[in-house]
């Protein structure tokens, strides 16, 4: 007993003097990591770039157009990427996302991310409490699943996998999900299916109570 724990010591002894090594094959300690956003170019490249349509601090003021401060940088990423590659087909976005780099994307979302978004507010007494219900407890009849499960109850979504929509213009939200379920975005298989389901009226009623979230 005495030799194998000697044997079985010296092998952690030997183990512990050579450097993990990643499934790659290079040490582990070498693996680059994820460069940090550069929000002073950020912040830059925003300004010449975004800020006319959604505003110097990311709180757009026109509807149609979003509100980006406080956003996921990993989403913004991801829609950026999606509309220079035309997986997210809209021309004037095109334009503008095609003038930057991977960098330059990454250092916007970034500085959007710092940014602190606005309140919104909903506008339909009427509608409010169908786009509550909804929102929170989906259309179980007709297998609709409710938007508070993949962007929280209060609308702050989950980084790296779902948007924030809290506080977001109520005219914007009704025409993604229109696009949606019209086909014309087709860049999230989930969104599709949800709104496929979804009516005029629904859609209005979801996006006025989104607007109201905080």
């Amino acid at each position: 007993m005495k030799l194998l724990a000697s044997l079985l010591t010296a092998a952690i002894l030997a183990a512990s003097a050579f450097p993990a090594f990643s499934a790659g094959g290079a040490p582990a300690a070498a693996q680059p990591k994820p460069a940090k956003a550069d929000l002073a170019k950020g912040e830059a490249s925003y300004t010449a770039v975004c800020a006319a349509c959604h505003a110097a601090d990311g709180n757009s003021t026109i509807p149609l157009q979003p509100k980006l401060a406080g956003q996921h940088p990993e989403y913004l990423v991801k829609q950026l990427m999606e509309f220079k590659d035309d997986k997210r087909k809209d021309p004037v976005m095109k334009g503008f996302a095609s003038m930057l780099s991977e960098p330059d994307m990454k250092n916007i979302a970034g500085w959007l991310h710092a940014q602190k978004p606005k309140d919104g507010f909903a506008k339909d007494k009427d509608l409010v409490a169908m786009g509550e219900r909804i929102y929170r407890g989906g259309i179980q009849e007709r297998n609709i699943a409710a938007c508070a499960g993949c962007h929280s109850p209060n609308g702050a979504g989950i980084p790296a996998q779902y948007p924030r929509l809290a506080g977001q213009h109520a005219d914007y939200t009704a025409t993604q999900l229109t696009a949606f379920r019209d086909g014309k975005r087709a860049n999230s298989i989930q969104m599709t299916q949800v709104a496929a389901k979804l009516n005029d009226r629904e859609i209005k009623a979801v996006a006025d109570y989104i607007a109201g979230l905080r």
